[in-house]
């Protein structure tokens, strides 16, 4: 709608995020800086002059300006997920001027300062530029959700709500199966208050939606991957010592996900995988995506909520939690040495093909998993026991997980740095005493592989700042192997020195 010869409002309603059933409207006003001598809409491939207002798929609005040569037009956006009217709102609360120079000068100002919570010294000017570009983009999800007013869309029922007066911020854009493992645990460490405001947020979502959220998208839950994500985020901010939230109710949401067996979106199989220890691959009582995947991922999240157990005095849970972690276990067949997906009744499944790429999802054309497993095979999954990786050297045996190991970074397709269940896995030859130089040489081989500064030097799907974290944590020299525990295994740093300025708000 046309509101003036300076201003214009509207709405864009968009979806289908991965496939799902998922919705978002986007609110906006635009405001030019000086009056339009002619304005008009359109709709498909028909121009009306004067039309201020327009609805349907395919439309827009144009407007006209007499300018002299060297004149320069100003336009400012404001945007918003409640309203127009907070659009309008956020517009004039975040920029009521023209002054473009001002605005970079000050963005650049606000970037500086956060960017700089970490610094640098040594190293190439490539690796400080790539450093820098990693961290800038692991800051950019999480995003702000509210408006300036405090309003925001609530999770599930769509009601607006208020921030909560102890909450900087509500956030959206929680990719959580990939954030867990890498961006959180960074925003833990050098941005601690975002990362209690995430918590929050999540704890906020809970309320509004009934569980924690495992991907959530402006307000909509869309379930896209496998496990029980929000799980070890929790656990791993409450571990290194972020308690500004309230705990009680995260207990109560992270042990209904784990616990609920009936209506559990969160995780399905759970019946099955409390009853067997592992969720079988043939015909689960639900649809599961990677029957082992799956199972694995439950086995990690148990884990990370037992260590919470454990900090809260909650020792009977914490046993519980724990031996459930351990249902990995049950997925290892020893006559091929790999976690494998497993029947119902015991049997493996078969046929089985470790390199498989393929055959997780039916009817898709990309690489959606093996048989049992989600973006991934059972080259990929056979280390992904983070929480137990001395138990699981000792039950493959010391010289064949050394073997096993060499042998995943020794074919193209089986070490994918961007494929997230990988990520740690140059760090694991740091278990194996003696070893530890292979850690150092995978990790730099890996940095040198897909980063570098040409146009083409970067991982193309990032996952929110996951990727970019990965590269921040091996940059400095340690790595978050296992969230929720306080041990970060070390690397190879490529600089001299790096200061990470602690708790600064």
């Amino acid at each position: 709608r046309i509101v003036s010869t300076t201003e214009v409002e509207g709405w864009n309603e968009n979806g289908g995020f991965c496939g799902t059933q998922n919705s978002q409207k986007v609110h906006f006003v635009a405001r030019f800086s000086k009056s339009a001598s002619s304005f008009g809409t359109l709709k498909e491939e028909n121009v009306i002059d004067g039309l201020r207002e327009q609805s349907g798929a395919r439309i827009g609005a144009y407007f006209r300006f007499n300018a002299s040569q060297g004149e320069t037009l100003h336009l400012k956006i404001g945007i918003s997920f409640v309203s127009i009217a907070n659009a309008r709102r956020n517009l004039e609360a975040e920029q009521p001027g023209w002054d473009f120079d001002g605005v970079r000068k000050n963005a650049n100002a606000i970037w500086e300062s956060q960017l700089s919570r970490i610094k640098v010294e040594g190293g190439t000017a490539e690796q400080r530029k790539l450093f820098y570009t990693a961290l800038y983009r692991a800051l950019l999800h999480p995003s702000t959700y509210n408006d300036v007013n405090g309003e925001y869309i609530a999770m599930g029922n769509k009601r607006i709500k208020k921030l909560p007066p102890d909450q900087a911020a509500m956030y959206t854009v929680f990719s959580l199966w990939d954030t867990y493992r890498t961006l959180h645990p960074l925003m833990t460490l050098v941005y601690p208050e975002r990362q209690s405001d995430f918590i929050k947020t999540m704890i906020d979502q809970y309320r509004e939606g009934g569980f924690l959220p495992k991907w959530e998208l402006t307000s909509d839950e869309t379930y896209v991957m496998v496990g029980d994500p929000a799980l070890p985020v929790i656990a791993d901010s409450y571990v290194k010592g972020i308690r500004d939230f309230d705990v009680q109710t995260a207990y109560e949401a992270m042990a209904k996900s784990s616990t609920q067996i009936i209506n559990n979106p969160i995780r399905p199989g759970l019946g099955q995988y409390i009853k067997h220890g592992y969720i079988p691959h043939d015909k689960p009582a639900e649809s599961v995506w990677g029957s082992a995947s799956t199972s694995l991922e439950y086995n990690f999240a148990d884990w990370t909520l037992a260590q919470l157990a454990k900090s809260l005095g909650r020792d009977a849970d914490y046993k519980k939690f724990l031996q459930r972690s351990k249902g990995y276990r049950h997925l290892y067949d020893p006559g091929t040495r790999f976690l494998r997906p497993r029947n119902q009744d015991g049997r493996w499944m078969e046929p089985f093909n470790p390199d498989a790429l393929f055959g997780s999802l039916e009817g898709v054309d990309f690489p959606s998993g093996g048989p049992g497993f989600v973006e991934g095979n059972a080259w990929q999954y056979l280390f992904f026991v983070p929480h137990d990786i001395n138990s699981l050297i000792d039950l493959i045996g010391k010289d064949a997980f050394l073997e096993k190991l060499i042998a995943c970074f020794e074919k193209a397709d089986r070490f994918v740095l961007f494929n997230e269940p990988d990520m740690s896995y140059p760090y694991l030859f740091n278990y194996v005493e003696g070893e530890a130089w292979r850690t150092q040489k995978a990790v730099r081989e890996a940095m040198n592989h897909y980063f570098n500064s040409s146009p083409g030097g970067y991982p193309g799907n990032d996952d929110c700042g996951t990727v970019s974290s990965w590269y921040i944590f091996s940059a400095m020299g340690f790595y978050p192997a296992c969230p929720a525990s306080t041990t970060y295994q070390i690397g190879s740093p490529v600089f001299d020195k790096v200061t990470i300025q602690l708790n600064r708000n």
